[in-house]
């Protein structure tokens, strides 16, 4: 490489480090002629086609000032912003083409931004995408909500408590089968499982003669504490 001072055609290298997370090489070298030093970088090429047809290298820093254009007014920061420009470049380089145009390096910047800000993706997605219309917008938004409901399975997702399983005190309950019949008849159905359905299934547990009486004592609490609200057990557990 030519002195930039000199301009001797050679010069020797001191001193090599990466930068940059390793995208770049920083050089410092020494001219042989005048002994002055000076700075290289070097770095793979990645080349953009723009919409015109006009091919320039990629820059991160344009990457984040377009962004930071539709961040205006929201909550984020430069360090949030020098994040998003590092991985759109480590996605476009991930891609392994030596040229990529300015729509793909448009949809690397989408899904980051989406991550950061949704305002922010809004106004991106407007320009990028020609936004022309309310209904464009209206139908990002839904697209954007689809997004973030979480998913739920066919039938009752983890998680999600069905209707009318809840308890009188709102607690999702847990369906548990009671037992048999001793008399052979149809199996009874389905309760739910909590402090309400503790003390109903207490109180169905038939006797020798078929009345209902309490349940044997076990000291379990009413409602999930060592003690009832009342302060006292459960009167449908203790011992007639």
């Amino acid at each position: 490489m030519h002195c930039p001072f000199c301009r001797h055609p050679d010069s020797r290298v001191v001193d090599s480090r990466t930068t940059d997370d390793g995208t770049s090489i920083r050089r410092r070298r020494q001219c042989p002629d005048c002994s002055r030093r000076f700075t290289t970088v070097e770095t793979c090429s990645l080349m953009v086609v723009k919409r015109s047809g006009v091919t320039e290298p990629f820059s991160r820093t344009k990457v984040i000032n377009g962004v930071r254009k539709a961040c205006q007014g929201r909550p984020v920061t430069e360090d949030a912003l020098a994040q998003l420009g590092q991985r759109v470049e480590e996605a476009v380089r991930a891609t392994g083409s030596a040229e990529l145009t300015t729509h793909d390096v448009g949809l690397a910047i989408l899904g980051p931004l989406q991550e950061l800000d949704l305002v922010a993706y809004l106004r991106f997605a407007s320009v990028y995408r020609a936004f022309d219309s309310l209904e464009d917008f209206e139908a990002a938004i839904v697209e954007l909500r689809r997004a973030e409901r979480p998913a739920v399975d066919d039938g009752n997702g983890e998680g999600v408590v069905p209707e009318g399983q809840e308890d009188d005190s709102g607690t999702a309950q847990v369906p548990c089968p009671l037992p048999p019949p001793a008399d052979g008849g149809p199996a009874p159905a389905h309760h739910a499982r909590g402090p309400a359905g503790r003390r109903r299934a207490a109180m169905r547990k038939p006797a020798a003669g078929g009345s209902v009486v309490p349940a044997a004592p076990d000291r379990t609490p009413c409602h999930g504490n060592n003690r009832g609200t009342s302060g006292r057990f459960c009167p449908y557990r203790e011992a007639a």
